[in-house]
């Protein structure tokens, strides 16, 4: 089976949409979270994820209701300031009860955006060995995170575990759009990057009065 993965789409459809296309045959599709934030499309984000793709529950979209806790960070809070002016009732109740994790293909697949005990932390390429206690716990073939917005993956004793990078605001140096592909049967990745439109997510941002800086790190990659 293969399994498409997405994660930290961050209200741009744009790259979405080029993901989407980009998106080899899969068979199932799951989001590791931040659905909103940053960016200037969260309600159209919400709406293509929501129809059709399983998610969990990331930062961002746990923070609809509080964007405050973000002042410290003007990308994040203006982004998030957007995000709660713009969507629905309906969308946001839709973030609100999003769960912090699945579990998928009878307990093969686990999905979750963080940290798998303690919620909010980073997870680094270098730090996927330390995840070893929980996953010899929990006895997961693979374990897929996000919010890094780095791509990576590795065995972990005997768990795949598998970071597929941020569809919207890839942070490793690399501005094309990030997801994965795994199959299950004999746990592999297929990395992915795609190019996408830059400079129309730009002038969105500007239009919608958002931090230019969220702009250009989109060109960047970090």
């Amino acid at each position: 089976m293969r399994l498409g993965v997405i994660s930290d789409i961050h209200a741009n459809r744009v790259a979405l949409d080029a993901v989407m296309d980009a998106m080899p045959n899969v068979e199932y599709l799951v989001c590791a979270g931040d659905v909103i934030g940053y960016n200037p499309q969260p309600s159209e984000c919400v709406e293509v994820v929501r129809d059709s793709i399983p998610c969990v529950q990331g930062n961002h979209d746990r923070a609809i209701d509080a964007p405050e806790q973000y002042r410290s960070n003007e990308m994040a809070y203006e982004g998030l300031r957007y995000a709660a002016d713009r969507l629905s009732e309906e969308q946001r109740e839709w973030l609100r009860t999003l769960p912090e994790s699945r579990s998928l293909f009878e307990g093969r697949v686990r999905v979750i955006h963080s940290h798998p005990s303690d919620r909010g932390q980073y997870v680094w390429p270098a730090r996927f060995p330390s995840l070893e206690p929980y996953l010899t716990e929990n006895a997961e073939d693979v374990l897929i995170l996000g919010h890094t917005h780095v791509q990576h993956h590795a065995m972990v004793g005997d768990t795949l575990v598998v970071n597929p990078g941020s569809v919207g605001q890839p942070r490793d140096n690399d501005p094309r759009a990030a997801f994965a592909v795994i199959e299950l049967d004999d746990r592999t990745v297929e990395e992915h990057r795609t190019e996408y439109d830059i400079e129309c997510v730009k002038d969105a941002i500007d239009d919608a009065g958002l931090p230019q800086r969220t702009g250009r790190r989109l060109e960047v990659g970090s």
